[in-house]
């Protein structure tokens, strides 16, 4: 089932083009925090789907004609702001069935999460936007809760083939029936070991690596929506997505190996 934010998506995707001057392209993007000047604005949903959505813009977007000549640009970022939110809440009852509506529409000031982030194009000049996503449909709440009684059944009573599938768990399963952890490890718990997240890789040849200046760019073998990995000694722990939390980079987990596959990367301490 598509969600409000999919439904937001391709809607900003086609009105942003439509609306501005010179069609800007909306492409996903990485996050990354937004400078002095920033603004944003916030739809509070209700109905079928309920819940917060906020946008962020470039305090650069104010200093463009992309929203018109002679108009208050703040102005008319919000109310395009506004008629891509209703457009989205249109586009998921059309879709699901599932009826929605804006009740509210405000200025913020800025967010201290954010869920994804947008890079706005026209031309050789981009602008960031940043999306909070805290709308969630009713029924898809319900298939969560009966999910998680259909994961607590498989635990309390596994088949043989989810035993082996546990067993053999890679980065993403959550592991329900995992074996117990080695006794004494709760002496090693307040060791601290070094985390990095491994946004992609690339081979180079030597001399193009010695040929790199400021500028350049290295394309990498990951798409921007791909999740990123978390490493610990040179083993994945756990997947994610990138976000900002209080203008510093975080990693939400959306992926997770199973324990024993995680303390393989502190094996060198037993």
């Amino acid at each position: 089932m598509k969600s409000y934010f999919d439904c937001w998506v391709q809607v900003a995707g086609d009105l942003f083009a439509q609306a501005l001057a010179g069609e800007p392209e909306l492409q996903e993007a990485l996050p990354k925090p937004l400078g002095a000047g920033s603004f944003g604005f916030a739809a509070t949903l209700t109905g079928d789907a309920e819940g917060r959505f906020s946008i962020l813009f470039d305090g650069e977007l104010l200093h463009t004609s992309l929203a018109g000549e002679g108009l208050d640009q703040k102005t008319a970022w919000g109310e395009l702001a506004r008629e891509t939110a209703e457009a989205a809440a249109g586009e998921l009852s059309a879709r699901t069935g599932k009826h929605a509506r804006v009740e509210n529409f405000e200025e913020i000031a800025g967010e201290a999460q954010v869920s994804r982030a947008f890079q706005l194009r026209s031309g050789d000049r981009s602008w960031t936007i940043l999306v909070r996503d805290e709308v969630r449909v009713r029924e898809a709440a319900a298939g969560a809760m009966r999910a998680l009684d259909a994961e607590s059944d498989l635990t309390a009573h596994p088949s043989a083939d989810a035993k082996t599938a546990l067993e053999g768990a890679e980065p993403g399963s959550s592991a329900p029936g995992a074996p117990p952890l080695p006794r004494g490890l709760e002496l090693l718990l307040d060791i601290e070991l070094e985390a990095a997240l491994r946004f992609g890789s690339r081979e180079m040849p030597l001399g193009e690596i010695l040929e790199l200046g400021p500028g350049d760019v290295v394309q990498l073998d990951r798409h921007v929506s791909d999740p990123v990995d978390l490493i610990v000694s040179d083993k994945i722990v756990a997947r994610g997505e990138v976000v900002l939390v209080h203008g510093n980079f975080g990693l939400r987990v959306t992926e997770v190996a199973a324990p024993q596959k995680r303390l393989e990367s502190i094996r060198c301490l037993f």
